[in-house]
């Protein structure tokens, strides 16, 4: 893991750059407390290692 720190975007963007899939925006947002994937302002994100065996884009229930 490592920190990121962005000027608003989306998770949808920052997943795909970092963990190279969008669909992993959900990990990101569930390690940093997040519900909405619009950023706004300045953030400090956390970001997970890749892992390509995990679901994309829907949390768990």
């Amino acid at each position: 893991m490592y920190t990121l720190t962005v000027a608003g975007g989306n998770l949808f963007a920052i997943a795909a750059q970092q963990l190279g899939d969008a669909t992993q925006w959900i990990r990101i947002a569930q390690l940093n407390g997040l519900d909405d994937p619009i950023l706004s302002g300045l953030t400090t994100l956390t970001i997970p290692q890749t892992d390509p065996t995990a679901t994309g884009g829907i949390a768990q229930q």
